[in-house]
């Protein structure tokens, strides 16, 4: 499919938290698609977050206690790199079992075909999911995918040793897809934190997760490439850029962590792309930790937002945006992000901004790309100000723009 800006949009990735439902405990596939969209949707599928993130420190002894170093079995003839960066991390990663009730459907063609959900004499059912964490706080605090405890009314937490919790969310930021869950435990092994600010393509790259339930399952791949847009994978309602990896992914490692050489944790293993191999994608830890500080000390988090559509313009989408009969959309330079759409008593409405407007200029600053608008918008926070220069219809125009709070989507 073909958009009005001459794009062909990509297959959109699955969420990769394995389902499994009834008595028969049948595996299936994910259960969170994402739907394709009409053009760079904007403010929703920001990506950008604040570099040089610091660990969450508002509980107590959250990240005091780093793994000890593991012995290793074996003849020492078959311990490489990728044995002791398991054994390090390895005790620190978790498996997340959620479970949900499901409102009773009508029948006829009804979610239960499609996730086998449980009948429970005719008042729904009950839909299971199992994914992947890692501890974070020696005091029980562990991140993981919003999609894994989305929804959920129970969240049991497994340790590699055995142990299992009842889990509580402390809260779930569907935007970025992070979430902390605590348990009651102390004197947890905790994983230690690298920097996914500093990652080369190339780099080796080692999944530990759950995959199809099989409990502490470890890959291995390399770092494909780094800061990829959300509208390139495919999920363009999240704001992150994402790790790409060809380290095998499958359901169930929603939420694990994904290292380097060293052991550290570089990412959060978050999504696949269906019908694809070797494509795998992570939620860099650096931005994950800032935004699992903000849940942490309020349950939520605040995404600034300005509300328009847009597109990043070459000469070809300008062409194209142009000479489309139906629209009454004209652009009149070939380098900018033009400006698609715009809500309605948005922040951007309320500046002044227009459809068929062409960024040119943020905060003194050359635009040319959409993900440049949306980092500056994220940067600049909820009240924050945007000194713009647009150019309409050949005129330069200047504008401030104050972002407002993403409107949160209800949902059902």
């Amino acid at each position: 499919m073909k958009s009005s800006t001459g794009k062909f949009w990509k297959q959109p990735a699955i969420y990769i938290l394995l389902l499994v439902t009834g008595a028969g405990a049948a595996m299936l596939g994910d259960r969170l698609t994402v739907s394709q969209f009409r053009a760079n949707s904007g403010d929703s599928g920001q990506r950008a977050l604040e570099p040089t993130l610091q660990l969450p420190r508002s509980t107590k002894d959250r990240v005091s206690k780093v793994l000890p170093p593991a012995s290793l079995s074996g003849d020492g003839t078959n311990v490489n790199f990728i044995v002791a960066a398991v054994a390090k991390v390895g005790p620190a990663v978790v498996r997340i079992d959620a479970s949900r009730r499901v409102k009773p459907q009508n029948r006829g063609l009804s979610p239960e075909d499609f996730f086998g959900i449980e009948p429970n004499s005719g008042q729904g059912g009950i839909e299971r999911g199992t994914g992947s964490g890692f501890v974070i706080g020696a005091d029980g605090v562990i991140l993981t995918n919003a999609h894994v405890v989305e929804g959920a009314d129970t969240v049991n937490v497994t340790l590699k040793d055995g142990r299992s919790f009842q889990g509580r969310v402390l809260g779930a930021d569907k935007v970025t897809d992070v979430a902390v869950v605590k348990i009651e435990a102390n004197n947890l092994p905790v994983v230690p934190i690298g920097n996914s600010d500093k990652l080369l393509s190339g780099e080796w790259a080692i999944a530990i997760g759950n995959p199809l339930g099989l409990d502490n399952s470890v890959t291995a791949g390399i770092i494909s490439a780094t800061g990829r847009s959300s509208s390139d994978v495919g999920v363009p309602d999240k704001r992150i850029g994402f790790i790409q990896t060809d380290a095998a992914i499958n359901p169930g490692n929603s939420g694990g962590p994904l290292l380097n050489a060293s052991g550290q944790v570089i990412g959060m293993n978050t999504a696949i792309i269906q019908g694809a191999q070797g494509l795998g994608f992570a939620i860099p830890i650096q931005a994950a930790q800032q935004v699992a500080k903000e849940l942490i000390s309020t349950g939520k988090v605040e995404h600034a937002y300005l509300g328009i559509e847009m597109a990043t313009l070459t000469p070809e989408v300008k062409q194209q945006i142009n000479s489309n009969a139906n629209s009454s959309l004209r652009v009149a330079v070939d380098r900018g992000v033009a400006i698609v759409s715009v809500v309605p008593n948005s922040p951007a409405a309320a500046a002044g901004l227009r459809a068929g407007d062409v960024i040119q200029k943020i905060n003194n600053q050359p635009i040319i790309q959409s993900e440049a608008v949306q980092e500056f918008v994220q940067n600049a926070k909820v009240g924050g100000l945007l000194q713009m220069e647009i150019n309409r219809n050949g005129q330069i125009v200047n504008l401030t723009v104050k972002p407002g709070s993403l409107p949160v989507q209800k949902v059902g």
